[in-house]
């Protein structure tokens, strides 16, 4: 059994190292050449913005698995319909509540060495076009082994349209929509 002294440490780590993963998107938003931002808008920025990280919306969930998983066409900003495949059905406990979101995985993305086992979690809550974008956000994850999962909520980020119009975004399934705040990740961005 851990101690709580080792227990201490290991949240200072992760809060250590969400903190230094949005240090670097900051600097990529300025320097990458596929920043989301134009020349203009690297000028002004000064970083994005973040609720406080908090290990509780680093959630476990179980994942359920479709026998015959479909595939959609899920919406966008645009008139692009990209093709996810249903992967799971993802549920947890925050705040006393049960609740579920549908985890997807992109068809090309698939395909694509590097992501072979990627999925796309895109949600909206009742933070969504208060204090974060009103059109969702996304958390990425790797497939895992079993069927225990993490939701890093910490890592919930804005999709890239927030930034630009030149980007088509996956817009979240009407049952992605948690009935709950989630405090953690990217706020809304002030242009």
């Amino acid at each position: 059994m851990a101690s709580a002294q080792q227990i201490a440490k290991n949240k200072n780590n992760y809060r250590n190292e969400i903190r230094t993963e949005r240090r670097e998107k900051d600097k990529d938003f300025i320097k990458a050449e596929n920043s989301p931002l134009d020349e203009i808008s690297k000028k002004s920025f000064r970083g994005l913005n973040y609720f406080p990280v908090s290990e509780k919306y680093r959630v476990k969930a179980r994942l359920q698995f479709y026998d015959n998983p479909d595939t959609i066409l899920m919406k966008t900003t645009t008139d692009r319909l990209p093709q996810y495949l249903v992967y799971a059905k993802a549920t947890f406990t925050l705040d006393g509540k049960q609740l579920e979101l549908t985890v997807y995985r992109n068809v090309s993305l698939m395909k694509k060495k590097g992501y072979e086992d990627y999925l796309f979690v895109p949600f909206r809550d009742l933070t969504t076009g208060e204090k974060s974008y009103g059109g969702g956000r996304y958390v990425d994850a790797r497939i895992p082994e079993g069927t225990d999962f993490v939701i890093d909520f910490n890592r919930a980020y804005n999709p890239y349209c927030v930034y630009s119009k030149r980007y088509s975004c996956p817009v979240p399934p009407d049952g992605n929509y948690l009935e709950i705040a989630i405090e953690a990740g990217e706020k809304n961005y002030a242009h």
